[in-house]
């Protein structure tokens, strides 16, 4: 047996899970090489606006007071009037892109309702699901690839959970709907303590 035949064995396969490692790999080199592309534009643009990219770029990193602004909180942890204004923005991305773009008819098996942004659920999942569009659909951030991640990682599993018959969406159907669509009020007595 020669050298090269040692190395290779007929049974051997390539794990599945090791293509999509080195496809997420690759977005990540991407998008810290266009931060590098930035930094070092900003670096040629003057010190002083350099100074502010590399503050913004490491705030994230180790937790800076910039982190609030450069990156919204989840939503449901919101207060009015920043809570209507994300949900405001939420909206205008379902019904501009995923609606026509991903959804369609629905179905026993495949839901959705058009006042989906009254199901706490709903209205968590598809903010986190818009976050990740952001994020993802941005070369510049996440290379080419990051489209691909987005479906695979973020869409297919979000809509997996809203759409099935058992999902949020359960008791919507076409004409008719059997949920309140309202966010739950207070906490029912029987969970809080007694005041005396």
């Amino acid at each position: 047996m020669t050298e090269d035949e040692g190395m290779y064995h007929p049974d051997f396969k390539l794990p599945v899970g090791l293509f999509q490692d080195l496809e997420d790999l690759k977005a990540e080199v991407a998008r810290l090489s266009g931060q590098v592309r930035e930094l070092s534009a900003a670096a040629g643009a003057g010190e002083a606006f350099a100074a502010d990219a590399v503050a913004v770029a490491g705030a994230g990193a180790d937790g800076g007071a910039g982190e609030e602004e450069q990156f919204p909180p989840f939503i449901l942890l919101l207060d009015p009037p920043q809570y209507d204004d994300e949900l405001r923005a939420l909206i205008e991305w379902v019904e501009g892109v995923l609606v026509p773009g991903y959804l369609a008819e629905p179905s026993a098996e495949a839901r959705w309702c058009h006042l989906w942004f009254e199901h706490p659920v709903a209205v968590a999942r598809l903010h986190a699901l818009w976050l990740a569009w952001q994020e993802l659909t941005d070369p510049t951030t996440c290379g080419y690839t990051g489209p691909s991640v987005w479906h695979r990682d973020h869409l297919d599993p979000c809509l997996r959970e809203l759409r099935p018959s058992t999902g949020p969406f359960a008791g919507c159907t076409k004409g008719e709907h059997q949920v309140d669509h309202r966010m739950p009020g207070m906490v029912p007595s029987a969970w809080s303590r007694a005041e005396d």
